[in-house]
């Protein structure tokens, strides 16, 4: 952790304020496409997009039982700009056995 971030989380304490920044928030497809709905009634990005992205590695994904979870701010990040760098697909490994996507 940084020192910057180990002060702010500190005196955050000595506030009594949680920092927000500590714990992610973390959604699953369904769950983030809700909460994108609520904030954009017209968004055109579905749960099935979402999935997507998920399941094709653009955006970093934690499995918890059989649920898939991701960080919304990491989705609300790549909705802004997409065509960033650490949002570009990862190369599958040579040799060994693929997953078909």
């Amino acid at each position: 952790m940084t020192e910057s971030y180990q002060n702010d989380c500190q005196n955050n304490t000595e506030k009594g304020v949680r920092s927000t920044r500590a714990m992610p928030r973390m959604r699953t497809v369904n769950e983030a496409a809700r909460e994108l709905k609520a904030l954009d009634p017209h968004t055109a990005m579905t749960a099935y997009h979402i999935r997507r992205l998920c399941l094709t590695g653009i955006l970093p994904t934690v499995k918890a039982g059989k649920k898939i979870l991701f960080n919304l701010d990491t989705l609300i990040e790549y909705m802004q700009d997409p065509a960033a760098e650490k949002f570009k697909p990862k190369p599958a490994a040579a040799g060994g056995i693929r997953r078909v996507v």
